[in-house]
């Protein structure tokens, strides 16, 4: 017996031609919890960082993640498509954002703020990814209340059968994600930022850990049908976290020698 999606109306609530979309407000819950996580740390004294620079650094990071995450989606998932209609780009209204491509996204932020700014870009990026994972942890509930990117097919206790996923129960792989990419991850680094730690080591375990947990739940997650597995083994999803935890687990180590270094 697999439990039945809720039925969950995507829109929140209509004025006219204007719809309130959950997947919308799950957006903002991420923007609103970032904004008041970065305004909460520059307070605290000796932070480094003033009012101004945090809301330059959350206008550069919005921009990140909306241009990175439509352009990523585009030339990772549906590079053919683009080839053949390169306006596919901009429509926007089809759906479709790509975490790898908003981190991308994210990352040229941070290099562009902290070039402006004169500040270090890992400083930059140690100060940025704790605000994260509750983002990623929205926007996977969004995406289970869509009853889009759902798992594969299974019969664990827990399965759903999801209205677009065929009759066929399934792992709800959008909570998985929420879970470990979301709340998991946002707990270990708020833990690990607390600990004496070097400059750039906690924007390289949130690399290392987004990227192991990604690529493990990706064996749960239904792989695009257009794509499917490569060689039938690996995802799109995978292959594109891999080099995540490769550079995020360098990173880390490179941090903790150089400090060594300027220690000894």
């Amino acid at each position: 017996m697999a439990l039945q999606f809720p039925e969950i109306d995507p829109i929140i609530f209509s004025i006219g031609p204007l719809s309130v979309r959950w997947y919308g407000l799950m957006y903002l819950i991420g923007f609103a919890f970032a904004m008041w996580w970065a305004n909460k740390e520059s307070e605290k004294p000796n932070s480094g960082w003033t009012k101004e620079q945090v809301s330059d650094l959350l206008f550069y990071g919005m921009l990140g993640v909306i241009l990175g995450g439509r352009i990523g989606y585009v030339l990772f998932y549906n590079f053919n498509k683009f080839l053949a209609d390169p306006i596919t780009l901009f429509k926007v209204w089809e759906g479709g954002m790509s975490f790898h491509g908003g981190a991308l996204g994210v990352i040229t932020a941070i290099f562009v703020f902290a070039w402006r700014t004169n500040k270090s870009p890992l400083s930059v990026g140690d100060f940025v990814v704790p605000m994260v994972p509750v983002g990623l942890l929205a926007g996977r509930i969004g995406n289970f209340i869509n009853g889009e990117l759902w798992g594969r097919q299974t019969d664990v206790p827990w399965a759903i059968i999801f209205p677009t996923g065929g009759d066929v129960p399934r792992h709800p792989s959008q909570l998985y994600e929420a879970f470990f990419e979301g709340l998991v991850l946002f707990l270990i680094l708020v833990w690990y930022r607390k600990q004496p730690r070097p400059a750039g080591s906690i924007a390289g375990l949130f690399l290392l850990g987004y990227g192991s947990f990604r690529f493990a739940i990706e064996y749960f997650r239904e792989p695009d049908a257009h794509i499917g597995l490569y060689a039938g083994v690996i995802s799109q999803g995978q292959i594109l976290s891999l080099p995540m935890i490769i550079g995020g687990l360098g990173l880390m180590i490179w941090a903790h020698r150089r400090e060594a270094v300027r220690t000894a």
